[in-house]
């Protein structure tokens, strides 16, 4: 994952929260909001719950490679994931399964939703 395909600030990660258009599964919460520039982002969040910084990094490492294989950056959508403690106990078959059904998800929910703005227009 490129840095240019992440969500890095702050205020960012807020406004999307707030917006509480969310996803979950037992490993991750995804929050999605429609892009704000030509190509889609993924922020990750990993709390304190998981463990120490060694921990926090590795999954954050594991997230991003996750990331690379399910995620094409030409979505519709900008994503928040934040990984719960489940995340540790699964193996890298039953992550990415779980990802790539939430993905799936926020797909489904923009491609509807754009179907609705054109019936509408």
């Amino acid at each position: 994952m490129k840095k240019n395909q992440r969500i890095l600030k702050n205020t960012e990660f807020s406004s999307m929260i707030s917006r509480r258009k969310s996803f979950s599964s037992p490993a991750y919460i995804l929050y999605v909001q429609p892009v704000k520039e030509k190509k889609a982002r993924v922020g990750i969040s990993v709390g304190k719950k998981l463990g120490n910084a060694v921990i926090r990094n590795r999954t954050k490492r594991q997230v991003r490679a996750l990331i690379d294989s399910v995620y094409t950056f030409d979505e519709s959508f900008d994503s928040i994931l934040i990984v719960r403690p489940p995340f540790l106990k699964l193996d890298y078959q039953e992550r990415k399964e779980m990802l790539d059904r939430l993905h799936e998800k926020a797909s489904r929910k923009f491609r509807e939703g754009k179907k609705d703005e054109k019936d509408s227009a």
